[in-house]
């Protein structure tokens, strides 16, 4: 399928915005979000690299979207379970990457106060041990992995 113009260039600003998130060395690629309503839960997902030469420590997140932002990490248990908990803090060693992906770490947003719908931002701050703090501006994808706006100007 052929995407028009306006959005090849849109999504070329999101992807250019997204990894905008470098802070003293700490660098965000690609926060996002899938949908989700109003009342419930919610997670973010991102990849963090770690530029420095010394280790850092990312202590807690917040937001304005939910009552509650924890750091979680999901995990299959030995009876194929499926299981989350709350980490105290995500460590980032020198030159490190971690990525917070489904099945895996990322951030639970705990009683949205609106719904995430796709094509939509919102921002998601990083606490960290030693670096200022980074604002990431999370941008809600469908299931499918895109904004899904109802563009029409798509051509079999």
């Amino acid at each position: 399928m052929k995407k028009s113009l306006g959005t090849i260039v849109l999504l070329g600003a999101l992807v250019l915005s997204a990894c905008g998130g470098s802070n003293g060395g700490i660098e965000v690629h690609e926060p996002w979000s899938r949908p989700a309503l109003q009342g419930g839960n919610g997670a973010v997902y991102f990849e963090l690299h770690n530029h420095a030469e010394t280790g850092d420590e990312l202590l807690s997140v917040s937001t304005d979207v939910a009552n509650v932002a924890e750091l979680h990490l999901s995990s299959v248990d030995e009876n194929g379970v499926m299981q989350m908990q709350m980490q105290p803090s995500i460590p980032l060693g020198p030159d490190a990457d971690v990525l917070f992906a489904p099945g895996g770490l990322h951030i639970m947003l705990i009683g949205l106060k609106q719904d995430l719908t796709p094509g939509e931002t919102f921002d998601v701050t990083l606490h960290f041990k030693n670096h200022e703090d980074i604002t990431l501006t999370v941008t809600v994808l469908d299931e499918g992995g895109s904004m899904n706006m109802g563009d029409d100007h798509d051509t079999p």
